[in-house]
């Protein structure tokens, strides 16, 4: 069934558990991934990012993952996540997205508090659900020390309050894409951001994260974790593995690609809790 964020977020955030976003770019991707959440009876969060859209547009997503959420016998969101642009953002709503990340995390703050608002007032117009980022969550390959990004406890609570937003994505030491040294999380900070606002708060870059930073992680208040480059990586060695076994036709990685999938999918899924809890 196809529902948005506070469908799933909320419940997650009371009852101690984390619901995952799995980047889903075409059919064998939202296959695996739907077929986890069914298999386990877990609310999933389906979807694509803006940076994502050179590898599969945005319309052609939604054909793949909006008729697919609807059929699902789980709640299933699908999501435009990353969202850098006004413009972007308004077509995944007209497409029917229930949820949109706008990411206006390298403004100042007060153009952020700005966009994100006027955003969340669209958004809410049309029915979805909207994230926003406070800090800034940066990428695994550059140089920069995160902690001069991380997300201020009392700044989210002025821009939970002011954005009236759904969910938060806080920046406490993650980043995105294949990390080159095991990161260091800043629990603590989790735990305070969430003790001060009632938003359900959102990690990124969780691909690479080791199995107890992620339990700490939903421990300390997180609720959503957002997952995109193990699935990616696993649909890749699954047909690299069909192709060195003998594969000749696309019917074959496809299968073998599903397979890998679902099951880094369900395995993610276990260990965020959300088993049981569709």
């Amino acid at each position: 069934m196809l529902v948005h964020l506070n469908d799933v977020l909320l419940q997650a955030r009371s009852g101690g558990y984390a619901v995952g976003l799995f980047n889903a770019l075409d059919t064998e991707m939202a296959r695996g991934v739907i077929g986890a959440a069914e298999k386990l009876r877990a609310p999933v969060i389906v979807g694509t990012a803006e940076v994502l859209l050179p590898s599969s547009p945005l319309e052609n997503v939604a054909d793949v993952l909006l008729p697919m959420a609807r059929r699902a016998s789980v709640p299933v969101v699908v999501h435009y996540d990353h969202g850098l642009t006004f413009e972007k953002c308004m077509e995944a709503l007209k497409l029917g997205f229930t949820s949109i990340m706008y990411d206006c995390s390298t403004e100042g703050y007060e153009e952020n508090v700005r966009k994100v608002a006027e955003m969340t007032r669209i958004a809410h117009a049309f029915g979805a659900t909207v994230e926003a980022e406070l800090g800034h969550v940066g990428d695994a390959a550059g140089s920069d020390d995160p902690a001069r990004y991380y997300t201020d406890p009392r700044q989210a609570a002025d821009f939970a309050a002011r954005t009236q937003v759904d969910a938060l994505a806080i920046a406490v030491g993650t980043a995105h894409g294949a990390y080159k040294l095991p990161p260091k999380l800043d629990f603590d900070r989790i735990e305070t951001i969430a003790r001060t606002i009632p938003t359900p708060l959102v990690l990124h870059g969780g691909s690479g994260l080791s199995d107890e930073d992620f339990r700490e992680s939903i421990r300390r208040g997180i609720s959503k974790v957002n997952i995109f480059t193990d699935l990616n990586l696993a649909g890749a060695r699954a047909a690299q593995a069909a192709l060195d076994a003998g594969a000749t036709a696309m019917t074959e990685l496809m299968e073998a690609q599903v397979q890998a999938i679902q099951a880094a999918a369900e395995e993610k899924m276990c260990l965020f809790g959300a088993q049981g809890r569709a």
